[in-house]
């Protein structure tokens, strides 16, 4: 069975896009503030969240885009050794957050440690409650997936009627169907791993 979440457009883009970003240490180091904003703009059009995000989060621009990524930067600022940890970026967006009077957005890590099968059922989980995944893969040794090396990215969907459990990972305005397993085992002792929202009302 396939289940995606709703996300957001701008133009022909789906989501946002650090290419965009004007600056040079954004454009390679910004896939974390990146991932907060898209998330914001989810939160507000899907889940009422309306104060995380630009007041015309539904028609937004490009330029509206890079504005924003620019108001995230303060919290999750590019840097030498990136946002390498799933602490890191708990930490920012949690700060952005309580700056914007929302608390009922909570954030949990999920280290990726943790088994293949206990990932797949979290993804599960967050998916069908209607929360998209912040991911970070650090190293990987399949060359397959060298564009998501030291990368943050969203998962807002995920597909298990086929031979395999994927993934619909969302990064540079597009989207591809990921085989979890392979992600998820990335031949490195050092992992990334997910952060878990959750909204209380």
């Amino acid at each position: 069975m396939k289940h995606e979440l709703e996300h957001f457009k701008i133009g022909h883009s789906y989501g946002g896009n650090q290419d965009w970003f004007p600056t040079f240490m954004m454009r390679i180091g910004g896939c974390g503030a990146e991932t907060a904003c898209d998330s914001s703009i989810y939160f507000a059009l899907h889940r009422g969240l309306s104060k995380i995000a630009p007041e015309n989060a539904a028609k937004l621009t490009k330029d509206d885009y890079v504005n924003f990524a620019y108001e995230m930067k303060p919290y999750l600022s590019p840097r030498m050794s990136g946002i390498d940890r799933i602490e890191i970026f708990i930490d920012g967006y949690a700060e952005f957050l309580r700056d914007r009077g929302e608390s009922r957005l909570t954030m949990t890590p999920f280290s990726g440690d943790e088994p293949f099968e206990k990932a797949q059922e979290t993804v599960k989980q967050q998916i069908n409650s209607g929360y998209p995944i912040p991911t970070l893969i650090l190293n990987h040794s399949n060359r397959k997936y060298k564009d998501y090396v030291w990368h943050w990215f969203l998962i807002n969907g995920y597909d298990d009627s086929h031979n395999g459990f994927f993934v619909k990972a969302v990064t540079y305005s597009s989207y591809q169907w990921l085989n979890l397993k392979e992600l998820w085992n990335t031949g490195y002792q050092r992992r990334g791993g997910f952060v878990l929202y959750r909204i209380y009302r």
